[in-house]
């Protein structure tokens, strides 16, 4: 995943990018690393390059940490909510037997989708801490926006 943004702000090897928000940002696994702003998604990105604010550059999403986050992101609460359902099933059968299993499978499965949520989240905040999910500056496009 690349895209092209601007410069707004550095911290010795993290700058701050504005890039233009597009269609596809709406079911980005990665949008947990970006911002909103008035001019774009304002995302954080390892600077090894040394670009300069006001630069435009081009960033990148390692593809193995955005395959990892789409995996996590949408595969967990899938899973969850099969199991929540499957053991809502078996609970319902075995010691509920006054109410219906369906409706017992049904809230199983709906408990565990927003269990998997609150995991979800807490692993995307952990992974905006971690060097290795962060998107990459890899290239200087432009660098007349510095001379006006």
């Amino acid at each position: 995943m690349e895209e092209t943004g601007v410069i707004i702000q550095t911290e010795g090897d993290i700058a701050k990018v504005v890039v233009q928000k597009k269609s596809m940002c709406e079911g980005c696994s990665a949008s947990s690393a970006c911002k909103p702003s008035d001019k774009g998604m304002e995302i954080e990105a390892l600077n090894p390059i040394q670009a300069r604010v006001g630069q435009t550059v081009r960033v990148s999403l390692r593809p193995q940490a955005y395959m990892k986050g789409a995996l996590f992101i949408y595969g967990l609460p899938l899973v969850a909510f099969i199991a929540g359902v499957i053991i809502g099933k078996n609970l319902g059968e075995t010691y509920l037997t006054r109410i219906n299993s369906d409706i017992v499978s049904f809230l199983g499965g709906i408990i565990a989708f927003i269990l998997s949520f609150l995991v979800v989240k807490s692993w995307s905040r952990k992974a905006e801490k971690n060097l290795e999910q962060k998107p990459v500056i890899e290239e200087i496009l432009d660098t007349e926006s510095l001379s006006q």
